[in-house]
């Protein structure tokens, strides 16, 4: 399979602090891979080495078979930083026409119809422009001449919730035409809709890999049992996938990580007579993952 995106020992050091920590990725063409953490531990420094934008104290990176500091190379990508800075009486047409005269490429029909989806008045200047609108002009530049890879810095921060899911629709859109996607990300609603693989970053260390299937098995599900009668948390031992019971009243709650399946036959078994189920949202199993990286 072919790579996309790839970097060795990619370190970047300001003094004693390490953004970067000796960062080994690779992603394939036609992937999506979001890169996770929270603020500071070092996933904007990472974009930005991709690109050359900032220089790497040690290591190598590789996109597309080439370098991101190449023009050719970086003609086929499309880039959204965290914080996009343009001229402030600069208006989205000007922006639209100068960074696709960089690339030599117009984007025309893709970009209309961007700025009709998006629902952008492209005439106005960036100095009147909210923090949303500035972040389409953003949006609009990284997708508007179909770009083979997608750099995305905290892509939605700044859009309301309607225009988020437009967003996810239309990086839906593009990883189904065979884009490769690499996103840092807050919202989780993003990595579960598009992400094949999920990469956990925390001081500047990449601390975990899997797969967005793997990161859903990570979700602890919890089901309550109501019985006539109490019964102790022991009524459970031994069962499959139970890793904790408590009892509250004469209901008993089950912790589980994995299969369902001997659980219910057991509950049956005791003649349960409710059951209520709730499990993690995605959010809640990336600070566990976390946590449990940090205390090991």
């Amino acid at each position: 399979m072919t790579t996309a995106i790839e970097t060795r020992g990619l370190t970047k050091q300001w003094g004693d602090l390490k953004a970067v920590d000796d960062l080994d990725l690779t992603v394939n063409q036609s992937e999506c891979y979001a890169f996770l953490g929270r603020n500071g531990s070092g996933k904007s420094t990472t974009a930005r080495m991709l690109l050359d934008f900032i220089r790497p104290t040690g290591g190598t990176t590789c996109l597309l078979g080439g370098s991101g500091s190449d023009p050719e190379i970086r003609s086929r990508i499309g880039y959204l930083p965290g914080d996009l800075n343009l001229p402030r009486t600069m208006t989205g047409h000007d922006a639209f026409d100068y960074f696709g005269g960089l690339r030599r490429k117009s984007g025309g029909g893709t970009r209309n119809s961007l700025i009709d989806r998006f629902g952008l008045d492209p005439t106005r200047p960036v100095r009147e422009l909210s923090t949303g609108n500035r972040r389409k002009v953003g949006l609009i530049l990284a997708f508007m001449n179909s770009p083979e890879l997608l750099i995305l810095d905290e892509p939605t921060s700044g859009l309301d919730p309607v225009l988020q899911e437009e967003f996810r629709d239309l990086l839906a859109e593009r990883k189904a035409d065979g884009a490769t996607i690499w996103l840092t990300s807050h919202v989780m609603a993003e990595v579960a809709r598009v992400a094949d693989r999920v990469g956990l970053i925390n001081d500047g260390k990449l601390i975990k890999e899997l797969t967005f299937k793997e990161l859903r098995h990570q979700a602890t599900t919890e089901i309550t049992f109501g019985f006539a009668e109490p019964l102790g948390p022991e009524s459970f031992d031994g069962v499959n996938s139970v890793t904790a019971v408590k009892q509250e009243g004469s209901d008993l709650v089950l912790s589980l990580n994995g299969g369902v399946g001997d659980v219910l036959k057991r509950a049956a078994e005791l003649d349960a007579i409710r059951v209520e189920t709730e499990q993690n949202d995605l959010d809640t199993i990336f600070i566990q993952l976390l946590s449990g990286n940090e205390s090991s």
